[in-house]
């Protein structure tokens, strides 16, 4: 009997991307494929190098376990990537209710007829970065196009580099275009603020012009009719001053003949 015929395991190889000095880990997925508890252990021919958790546990019926296998960090690669060490994984039939703490080594003895299965997987190396793939050809069959299409390959990260360095002067010296539109804009606008106020200043002037004419017109008017009305006043003054001073002179005259006459007399 086979551990298969009570589980069900996923992959049926442990694969493990290797890099040297670096941990690496991979896992198993073990499906209970009966409608009894499963009881498994799983042991390894280089247990220093591998750590297994959980290394052994119960599968319910129907259910799945994940069980993850740790390999530690390698000083060295192995020769053309092979790797010897194996691991077994070993099943069987346990009593209803068992849980992984009543798990005894006893449980997977052969002995007395007790029938316990078993899965052998191997271990597999794959390189964590793998390189890329290089197509295989002679020169002469090769196609210019295929040539072609290599370098582009081989230069297009060179171009995205090239781009990037270039994006940022495109968009300093857009923001430098942008503000020098701006200062263009606003020194239109005061240009424009300038003349305006130039012309207001001239419509303001000959206002002035025209307000300050009108404004000595009518002075010459007032002081005119002022003329008018005191020289009148002026003449009339003197005409009295100069009636009255005749008829002072005329009763002076009276005067003198009346005493005249009284000498005569």
């Amino acid at each position: 009997m086979s551990t298969g015929d009570l589980l069900s395991i996923q992959p049926t190889e442990l694969k493990f991307p290797f890099e040297v000095k670096k941990q690496s880990s991979c896992s198993l997925q073990l499906t209970n494929k009966t409608d009894k508890y499963v009881a498994f252990k799983v042991k390894t021919t280089n247990p220093k190098k591998y750590c297994v958790r959980p290394n052994a546990g119960i599968v319910l019926p129907g259910t799945t376990c994940d069980v993850t296998v740790t390999m530690q960090a390698q000083k060295d690669a192995p020769q053309d990537m092979q790797c010897k060490d194996k691991f077994l994984l070993q099943s069987v039939v346990a009593p209803d209710g068992v849980t992984p703490k009543d798990i005894m080594p006893e449980m997977f003895n052969k002995e007395d007829g007790k029938v316990v299965g078993e899965f052998k997987l191997r271990v597999v190396y794959f390189p964590a970065n793998p390189p890329s793939p290089v197509p295989e050809g002679s020169d002469e069959g090769s196609s210019p196009r295929a040539s072609v299409l290599d370098n582009g390959n081989q230069n297009s990260s060179l171009f995205d580099a090239v781009s990037r360095s270039l994006e940022e002067p495109k968009e300093k010296s857009s923001e430098a275009w942008s503000m020098i539109s701006k200062l263009t804009e606003e020194k239109t606008s005061a240009l424009q603020q300038s003349q305006k106020l130039h012309r207001e200043l001239d419509l303001l002037r000959k206002e002035l012009s025209k307000n300050s004419g009108g404004g000595f017109s009518l002075l010459f008017v007032v002081l005119f009719g002022l003329l008018g009305i005191l020289f009148p006043l002026s003449l009339g003054l003197k005409l009295t001053q100069f009636s009255c001073h005749g008829l002072v002179e005329d009763k002076t005259k009276a005067c003198d003949l009346r005493d005249d006459d009284d000498d005569n007399v």
